[in-house]
């Protein structure tokens, strides 16, 4: 297996320093690991996201709680949806999907504000870009050649597939990242490529593509302090190597994979207290997953008890880690 350098950040991260993750689905994978081992963290506001135009665009709206309106939805098979967020908040009550929007919006302006890190994954140059507005399309208050960050299977003629050029892409994060660090001086930022391969674009062009964000984010985190980079591209792709590291549609890392990376990011970017504790919850974590064939054992009741006195040791030690859930599900209170 062929081993990468990857230089430690000036400062690591530990608990008790929120950490925002925006962009693929990547970044969904090291999110939902770091919430199952208690960092406090904060994932996707507006869904996943995978250019670098919405992931900007995003970042800078949570800085200025932009909140939407009705004139920010359409209504297409029979859902109402935003372009500039995920499926998952769309809906067929137009009041309830508002709602859910703004207040992500909402939670994402005040968890930026605190935030001590800022993970971005990026996964792609291709940005999507209307044309010719429809009546449905003018419901969603865009202009053509605006990009959109979800297509949400609308009719493929109603968008232009653009690759973002490198000067493009430097233009937006810049941007962003300016307004970020305006907003919360104190944050740091960790870029990150997403492994994820966008077969659909073609092997050529996924590489190109991906080429253009390597670039882009060795520039900025050349150009500003603060500003570090993760290699999970080439974790998965160069050390790794293997098609077995791959889900059956090869082109998503399977779960081996998305662990490796998870260890590298927390051997070389989180401090050693931490690393520690993470094991410890981590344990815990595994334990409340475990599925007993026989509940009402004696064998099995010692099991949870035993797991019960871990947990509430562990809250003791660390008050800051919320241990509630794991310890009525020990205690059968629940």
């Amino acid at each position: 297996m062929v081993d990468i350098n990857i230089p430690a950040p000036s400062k690591l991260v530990g608990y008790q320093q929120p950490l925002m993750l925006v962009g693929s689905c990547f970044t969904e994978h090291i999110g939902n690991s770091l919430q199952d081992m208690k960092f406090e963290v904060m994932q996707n506001p507006n869904g996943i996201l995978f250019d670098p135009q919405s992931v900007a665009a995003s970042l800078v709206s949570y800085t200025q709680n932009k909140q939407y309106t009705e004139k920010d939805l359409f209504l297409l098979n029979e859902v109402w949806q935003s372009w500039h967020h995920h499926g998952r908040f769309s809906g067929m009550n137009k009041t309830e999907v508002l709602d859910m929007i703004n207040a992500s919006q909402q939670a994402a302006h005040e968890f930026l504000k605190k935030a001590e890190w800022l993970v971005i994954t990026l996964g792609s140059s291709f940005s999507y870009r209307l044309t010719d507005l429809t009546p449905e399309q003018q419901r969603g208050n865009l202009v053509p050649e605006q990009s959109v960050a979800n297509c949400h299977r609308a009719p493929s003629q109603w968008f232009r597939k653009h690759m973002m050029t490198i000067e493009e892409t430097k233009s937006v994060l810049d941007n962003a990242l300016h307004q970020v660090r305006y907003f919360n001086k104190n944050i740091k930022i960790i870029y990150t490529i997403s492994p994820v391969r966008h077969l659909r674009d073609g092997v050529i062009d996924n590489n190109r593509s991906k080429a253009r964000l390597l670039e882009v984010v060795h520039h900025l985190v050349n150009k500003f302090d603060n500003l570090f980079y993760f290699p999970s591209y080439e974790l998965v792709i160069d050390v790794l190597r293997d098609y077995r590291f791959y889900d059956i549609d090869m082109a998503h890392p399977n779960y081996p994979a998305t662990q490796f990376v998870l260890e590298k990011f927390m051997s070389h970017f989180v401090d050693e207290p931490s690393q520690q504790l993470a094991n410890e919850l981590k344990k815990i974590s595994i334990a409340r997953r475990h599925k007993a064939f026989h509940p009402g054992t004696e064998a099995h009741q010692k099991f949870l008890a035993s797991q019960a006195a871990k947990a509430a040791e562990l809250q003791a030690q660390y008050p800051f880690i919320n241990l509630a859930g794991e310890l009525a599900y020990f205690t059968g209170k629940q």
